[in-house]
């Protein structure tokens, strides 16, 4: 899942990009609110991470631009104001949750899956096709009941493409969903990726494949 976070507290933004990774979120961090509104017109994200107190205008009015555009993204704020006409004016601009600091990442963690996992969000608990299962919030595959572990990269180019199973995955979804806009993504980057993930497939004893679609992308089938 490809979070947004637009956050200006240096060290608590790294800290958050570094501690979700590790529940399987890949973080784009900016620092102002323009950087983060530029973001979401050039990639497609989840979610967002939204700090009030940006050093270029208040994060209400980012929420607010955003929600002008259409833009239902669910917005997480997170913040220090903790009063409640605060929190209120934050729902009633259009936020879908809203965490005080100081925070423990795994709760940050469970808020975001619990809001991509709402109607219409992207975050089932659990995808099943042939042979394997994979649990979306504990990262965890399975093949025929069993326990595999394969690399994260892999991992999230196999959701991608069981969310979209007998449909076909254009390779630059693979670019937006799988790698953040730091990375130095070509098209061979994704043959490459997916190439390890169908060697990995055929290695885990998985019953499905994933096909080619030569200039477009790719299909996942039982």
């Amino acid at each position: 899942m490809r979070i947004l976070l637009v956050e200006d507290h240096q060290r608590l933004a790294q800290s958050i990009v570094e501690g979700l990774a590790g529940f399987g979120f890949g973080v784009d961090l900016f620092m102002t609110a323009e950087e983060g509104l530029a973001a979401t017109k050039s990639m497609s994200y989840e979610a967002i991470i939204l700090d009030l107190g940006l050093p270029d205008r208040d994060g209400l009015e980012l929420l607010k631009d955003l929600r002008a555009a259409a833009s239902w993204i669910p917005v997480l704020i997170l913040t220090a104001r903790d009063g409640i006409d605060d929190r209120v004016e934050g729902l009633d601009r259009g936020a879908d949750d809203y965490l005080l600091k100081p925070f423990a990442m795994k709760e940050l963690a469970a808020r975001l899956r619990a809001l991509l996992r709402r109607p219409g969000g992207p975050l089932g608990t659990t995808i099943d096709i042939g042979n394997i299962t994979l649990d979306t919030a504990a990262r965890q595959l399975k093949v025929g009941g069993r326990t595999v572990a394969i690399p994260p990269r892999e991992l999230d180019a196999l959701e991608l493409l069981m969310r979209r199973a007998d449909q076909v995955v254009p390779k630059r979804l693979f670019e937006d969903s799988v790698y953040g806009l730091s990375d130095d993504v070509t098209p061979n980057t994704i043959e490459a990726l997916v190439s390890r993930l169908r060697r990995r497939l055929e290695t885990i004893e998985a019953r499905v494949s994933i096909h080619t679609l030569r200039g477009i992308g790719y299909l996942l089938k039982e």
